[in-house]
């Protein structure tokens, strides 16, 4: 009897914590929907993770993260800079993945002026390759920015 009863408490939270991520993924699309930059972004980081209740899908990663990039939210102008680098849920476009990075350089935002060679720090490094730096930054920017935007309030 002790174990069934375990049984059924298990099955009962995980049946709770199942409507709650239902419920928050509602509200962050259903505010994403309207207009909100940062609902937009969050939705977007969800499919870049593959987390709270969707599905890792790189192509609506990119539709939403464009939305609150388009609205100037920095951190999605940032990651649709990286995901134009890689090709992630967007056709590979160096041009367009710079053209993102500069309008969050424009904002002061470190790492897109070091990729774009406009840090002081960076330009003063002989061994710095920007191509490489850049890269890697492609591979890391989509999912450590989702972490980032998930938290933000």
């Amino acid at each position: 009897m002790g174990l069934e009863m375990i049984r059924v408490l298990v099955l009962s939270v995980l049946l709770l914590s199942s409507i709650a991520i239902q419920a928050v993924e509602s509200d962050i699309q259903q505010m994403a929907e309207q207009g909100d930059a940062l609902a937009q972004a969050k939705l977007g980081a969800m499919y870049i993770l593959g987390r709270d209740g969707v599905d890792k899908d790189e192509q609506k990663a990119a539709e939403w993260m464009l939305k609150a990039a388009k609205q100037g939210l920095i951190e999605a102008e940032v990651v649709m800079a990286a995901l134009y680098d890689r090709g992630m849920g967007v056709p590979q476009n160096v041009d367009t993945a710079t053209q993102w990075y500069e309008k969050a350089a424009v904002k002061g935002h470190g790492a897109s002026l070091a990729l774009l060679g406009r840090n002081e720090t960076a330009k003063g490094s002989v061994a710095f390759n920007y191509k490489t730096a850049r890269l890697t930054a492609a591979r890391q920017i989509p999912a450590e920015y989702a972490k980032k935007i998930l938290l933000k309030k």
